[in-house]
């Protein structure tokens, strides 16, 4: 557990906001270890790759877009998962690939949860305050589906560590992987804290 690994992508509008900083800022002082980083400039072809190395991302996503929308009370663009999943994939697309993405592979014990918890729900309207989408962004679906472009969320985080696996070995050779020890994981990991004191 102590080594799980999850993909964290800033996209191109935490890019372009100087947030890069701030948001490693926020995962490094939970105690995770950078593992992985570099700047990218993707291609569409690529994105999708990214997006759908879960088959069932497109009808996962698109019943829970379906849902989303019937539960605010409105009306979604279609009753199909497959239909939605393509406008979003569309978008998604043209978004990441607009410019560059720092693309960083995190370590530690529950490595997944705690990205995602810090990073905050994937829309920013409804994000919690003190989560980089909740303090940073005041984007909604709501917008970006009248604008018909993807939601602008600073931010990809792996979804499970199945996932995180398959998209690290995406977006990163091993050899960019490096396996390193920092002291503070002394204070984190050891179970008797009896190595602080000489």
């Amino acid at each position: 557990m102590k080594k799980e690994r999850t993909l964290v992508l800033i996209k191109p509008d935490g890019v372009q906001r100087s947030l890069i900083g701030e948001i490693i800022k926020r995962y490094e002082r939970s105690g995770l270890k950078l593992a992985g980083m570099k700047m990218v400039v993707s291609t569409a072809e690529h994105i999708e790759k990214h997006y759908t190395v879960d088959p069932e991302w497109r009808r996962i996503t698109g019943e829970k877009t379906i849902k989303s929308y019937k539960d605010k009370g409105l009306q979604p663009p279609s009753e199909d998962p497959l239909v939605i999943t393509d406008i979003l994939l569309g978008n998604l697309k043209k978004y990441m690939a607009s410019g560059p993405v720092i693309a960083m592979v995190w370590q530690g014990v529950h490595a997944v949860k705690i990205v995602r918890k810090i990073t905050g729900g994937t829309e920013p309207l409804t994000s919690d305050v003190g989560t980089i989408r909740g303090d940073f962004v005041l984007d909604s679906y709501q917008l970006s589906d009248a604008d018909g472009r993807a939601v602008r969320n600073l931010i990809h985080a792996s979804g499970s560590v199945d996932e995180a696996e398959k998209e690290i070995s995406l977006w990163f050779k091993p050899e960019e992987i490096i396996n390193y020890r920092l002291v503070q994981e002394q204070i984190l990991y050891d179970v008797n804290l009896d190595g602080i004191l000489e």
